[in-house]
């Protein structure tokens, strides 16, 4: 588990390189739909936070021309590019005036760490731990820098939804996608498991501990987004990490479930 990558970043605690054990268990082959999250909300009457709170975080160039922003983050480092939107929630993914019709198989977003655990109460399932999500992601493979090998772009071929362009003001789209994209979008792993790299964060069971300090009200995600971009975020490489609080909830963060 872990690397000492030259393009890491020392602070997340990726590396050193060390021999972990696990029990089997049983991953997700997808994140958890949008179509599956709203199967659990009209059996449960489930309400995410993001929905009680009354807003989400929306990246600026998404948000919905009808919504309506809460405030503004622009000068709060680490958050220039994101938006406070009114109604953001799970089923309005870009605030008022925006849905999930047609997106039934894309990620569920806008949910925090806390309505991950609700939906994994109600299926009978778990959020994966960071070391059992790390080998899901490596499909078989040891020590290489992304979920199918080193190169990022192996003959020229996208195999993960992140950003291409200038990030955070012009994304290219080369690979298709500008937002989120279907959980069966390009080629699964050796595991046979989809978009272990890019499209969403996702979240894993442990607080985050990182530099020997431990953060409680912080919870880890890993895989990186489609706003990943090599000039700020590249941890859409296997030993990447990153963190939120519990309750935090944005677009571009999802999680999928393990069973023992």
């Amino acid at each position: 588990m872990g690397a000492d990558d030259a393009e890491g970043f020392p602070d997340d605690d990726e590396g050193p390189v060390r021999p972990v054990t696990l029990e089997g268990f049983h991953i997700g082959r997808f994140t958890v739909t949008n179509a599956l999250f709203r199967r659990f909300v009209e059996v449960t009457g489930f309400v995410s936070e993001a929905e009680r709170f009354g807003w989400s975080f929306v990246f600026h160039l998404l948000v919905s021309p009808q919504a309506r922003r809460r405030g503004d983050v622009r000068r709060v480092p680490g958050l220039e590019w994101w938006r406070a939107v009114d109604g953001a929630c799970w089923h309005r993914p870009e605030g008022r005036g925006s849905n999930v019709r047609g997106r039934e198989d894309h990620p569920v977003v806008h949910v925090s760490h806390n309505d991950a655990l609700a939906f994994c109460e109600w299926a009978g399932a778990r959020l994966p731990t960071e070391a059992e999500w790390e080998r899901a992601a490596r499909g078989g493979l040891e020590q290489k820098r992304y979920v199918w090998g080193d190169e990022l772009t192996p003959g020229g071929v996208h195999h993960c939804n992140i950003w291409q362009g200038e990030f955070p003001r012009i994304n290219t789209g080369e690979d298709g996608f500008i937002g989120t994209c279907p959980v069966d979008t390009f080629p699964p792993n050796g595991y046979g498991l989809h978009n272990m790299a890019g499209n969403v964060w996702e979240w894993c069971a442990e607080t985050w501990s990182a530099r020997g300090r431990t953060t409680p009200d912080r919870r880890v995600m890993r895989g990186g987004s489609y706003l990943c971009h090599h000039s700020y975020c590249n941890r859409y490489r296997v030993a990447a990490r990153s963190s939120n609080t519990a309750d935090s909830t944005t677009g571009n963060c999802g999680f999928r479930v393990v069973v023992d």
